[in-house]
């Protein structure tokens, strides 16, 4: 068997994609999904006492509130009364009150208040919305839509997301299309040999840069492994004389990358491929301040295309009406051809809407069984699998899936570069950093 057939092998049949691209509350992967706890908007959405804003979250409407105490309310946006919409509701003393008929509800979801009823008929301990549990961290505000059971999981031990604010960046962007989509590009590392640098050439590289081994060799070699939290791959192409130039990046459950571009030993990033629903995603970044990619740079100048603020429209109140970039498919990236063909590989600005670009050039839903997969997709592949698998055995026998019981298997786990001896361990070397780093936090 060549290798070409080996992964021609590997096309999904179209039951396994809807397995993995549905996140309704009674599909599989939505039912899997719920089992961790999820970013839900970022923390300065929401003001005290400020109007609610309109969330869609795995397929689910809901509306966040923030009290004047700080309590934040994330709930079915229909009332339960008569399912009017409590987006249009009062945020006041404590709780948001549906302005149909007066019915309040604080932020667990708990009617407080049927003013429209007589004394006698008052029965709003009987009244609970659909509320799902929130906290804070990392400028997010996270929310656990699962079963309650013995207590809610503890929050995933993501480097980035531990870190004190001032010291990280939080953006977050609207991609429209299927979550899984989003997440293959940020886990595809050839392609930025093509779509981000495909115009650069050697000379243009500065002496020992990243960018230079990417010009230098377009088509690395592969190594992955699956992990207690997800996959890991290694691509590797020649470095200096005796070495070999590694891009380490990981898939870990439910819907988290952390992509390479920086060395591991300073890189702390971590981005979330969250569902809205099954055709459209809340992209949130994570990364340390000061730690972020170095390689868009040559010869001391910016590699063209790549460099860009993202450039966003004004935030409205429809549901999907936040984060949306101001270059999209509805003016095609603003592309211009004319710098496509003198300057840069795409003739699109900027690198977050080059990766935009493509994906969502696939559609809403991706047709896997349409794709010709290659060696240099084996991450996707494998990362396809591990994620079948896990919702196999979670849906089988009820397997708690990686990460939603124990968020210590995150703990210090890096992505980045390196560059190791042609003979050396990947898999061991990136464990003795994690090792190190855990030992430095003690």
């Amino acid at each position: 068997m060549t290798g070409y057939e080996r992964y021609e092998e590997t096309n999904m049949p179209k039951k396994k994609q809807e397995d993995l691209n549905h996140v309704g509350p009674n599909s599989p992967m939505g039912k899997l999904m719920r089992q961790y706890w999820i970013p839900a908007l970022l923390s300065s959405e929401i003001e005290p006492d400020g109007p609610p804003v309109r969330v869609k979250l795995l397929g689910e409407e809901l509306i966040a509130f923030r009290t004047a105490s700080g309590r934040i309310g994330l709930m079915d946006h229909r009332c339960p009364h008569r399912c009017a919409s409590l987006f249009f509701g009062r945020n006041e003393e404590e709780g948001i009150r549906c302005v149909y008929h007066g019915w309040k509800y604080d932020p667990d979801g708990q009617c407080v208040d049927q003013p429209s009823e007589p004394p006698e008929y008052v029965f709003k301990p009987k009244v609970q919305a659909t509320a799902y549990a929130t906290c804070e961290r990392a400028g997010l505000v996270w929310a656990f839509m699962g079963p309650k059971g013995e207590g809610l999981p503890e929050l995933p031990n993501i480097e980035a997301a531990g870190l004190p604010e001032d010291e990280i960046q939080v953006w977050a962007a609207l991609r429209e299309c299927n979550w899984l989509q989003g997440l293959e590009g940020d886990i595809d590392t050839s392609h930025f040999g093509f779509l981000h640098i495909g115009s650069a050439t050697e000379d243009q590289a500065a002496p020992g840069s990243s960018t230079l081994y990417a010009i230098k060799d377009r088509a690395p070699r592969y190594k992955v492994e699956d992990t207690s939290f997800g996959t890991t791959y290694g691509a590797y192409r020649p470095g200096d004389e005796g070495m070999n130039y590694w891009r380490i990046a990981h898939f870990l459950f439910p819907f988290w990358t952390m992509p390479p571009g920086s060395p591991m030993e300073r890189q702390m990033i971590a981005r979330a491929w969250v569902p809205m629903d099954d055709e459209h995603t809340m992209f949130y970044h994570i990364s340390r301040v000061g730690s972020g990619p170095s390689r868009n740079r040559i010869a001391g100048r910016q590699i063209a295309g790549l460099g860009a603020e993202i450039e966003r429209l004004p935030n409205t109140n429809d549901w999907y009406g936040r984060w949306r970039l101001a270059c999209n498919r509805d003016n095609d990236y603003m592309m211009d051809r004319h710098v496509q063909s003198t300057e840069s590989y795409t003739g699109i600005l900027g690198g977050h809407v080059q990766d935009q670009m493509i994906t969502e050039s696939m559609g809403p839903i991706a047709d896997r069984t349409r794709e010709r997969l290659g060696s240099s997709d084996q991450m996707i592949i494998q990362t396809r699998r591990r994620i079948l698998h896990a919702l196999d055995e979670f849906l089988t026998d009820g397997t708690v899936p990686p990460g939603a019981a124990d968020p210590k298997v995150y703990d210090r786990v890096r992505s980045g570069t390196l560059m190791l001896p042609l003979d050396a361990d990947w898999v061991r070397e990136i464990e003795n950093i994690r090792r190190k780093l855990q030992t430095e936090r003690q």
